[in-house]
């Protein structure tokens, strides 16, 4: 193996990856390409060449110095034929994808249906990647959200209000639960649950009657608007409420110790699988041990256990 290609989706932890890979790689003599805004620039022919120096100085920045973009356009057959013939143009003996659900999809598609030799690196904020316990960006995510939330608590309790703190997750609750654990919340609204909202506002004006002088409630994006709900306990209970989006600060930031240490470490062993032959799988970490899992399971639907977390967040009210 002489020559490789690195593509990226954006989230904290993915810049350690992509040192890892390119001075795993520089070591055992590859070469390094790197594809420029994600499955687009593999379209399109966006390549630059990566070295040991080109990769210096990144392993504390957030985001991916490769950049990113969504790309529906993959899907399509045409593009997918000129993404490969592009691969072939430059020479590519494999492709180490870094991302999530989609970006694993893709990888998927171009090993399974065109033989290229592909290796994924699990690296999204949601934690959705099935089978595997950890994926790069969730640590950082999950920190991020819950130094705002601190924040928020502090005015929640100061002005005695209700807080509605929104964060990222359109189809998995995983921030928000995480982030309600451990910042002491008193509900969570995520997509794998059923919610109750008339028994909320119940409890609401229960805690009220009791002395009860603040509430911090964690909805994930993909359950509902904070800004809806927020409106319907406003019209329920008449007490003042108010909402923070935290939106995209989750994705960004200075990576954590434990995505900085994951992305190394699934950096240089998607380098040594991949020289060995295997392809069409993902790496990850599973107590302290680094193994593989096919990328057709690590793209299916992942069950997160989360009526186990709910019933602790209520019991620690």
């Amino acid at each position: 193996m002489k020559k490789i290609g690195v593509l990226t989706r954006d989230c904290a932890g993915v810049n350690a990856a992509i040192r890892s890979i390119v001075r795993t790689a520089c070591i055992c003599d590859i070469e390094v390409i790197g594809i420029m805004h994600g499955y687009k620039g593999l379209i399109d022919g966006e390549f630059v060449h990566l070295n040991h120096r080109s990769v210096s100085g990144i392993i504390n920045q957030g985001g991916t110095i490769l950049k990113t973009s969504r790309c529906q356009r993959f899907y399509n057959k045409e593009s997918q034929k000129q993404a490969v013939e592009n691969i072939h143009r430059m020479g590519l003996d494999g492709l180490i994808v870094v991302g999530g659900n989609g970006s694993l999809t893709g990888a998927h598609i171009l090993a399974s249906k065109y033989n290229i030799p592909v290796i994924g690196i699990p690296a999204t904020i949601d934690n959705d990647i099935n089978g595997i316990n950890l994926s790069i960006g969730a640590d950082t995510a999950v920190n991020v959200a819950l130094d705002a939330l601190d924040k928020i608590r502090d005015t929640a309790t100061s002005l005695e209000r209700i807080f509605l703190v929104e964060v990222m997750g359109r189809t998995s609750g995983y921030i928000a639960m995480q982030v309600g654990l451990a910042g002491g919340c008193e509900e969570v609204l995520v997509p794998e649950l059923d919610s109750n909202i008339d028994v909320m506002c119940n409890e609401i004006q229960e805690g009220n009657r009791k002395g009860k002088v603040s509430w911090i409630i964690i909805i994930a994006e993909g359950k509902a608007k904070a800004h809806n709900i927020a409106e319907i306990i406003n019209n329920k209970t008449g007490l003042e409420t108010r909402v923070a989006v935290l939106g995209h600060i989750q994705r960004g930031g200075r990576p954590t110790s434990t995505d900085r240490i994951l992305g190394a470490r699934l950096g240089n062993y998607a380098v040594e699988v991949l020289k060995k032959g295997v392809s069409n799988q993902c790496v990850y970490l599973k107590n302290d041990v680094l193994d593989t899992i096919p990328l057709e399971i690590a793209i299916q639907s992942k069950q997160i256990n989360v009526e186990d977390l709910y019933r602790l967040i209520k019991i620690l009210i």
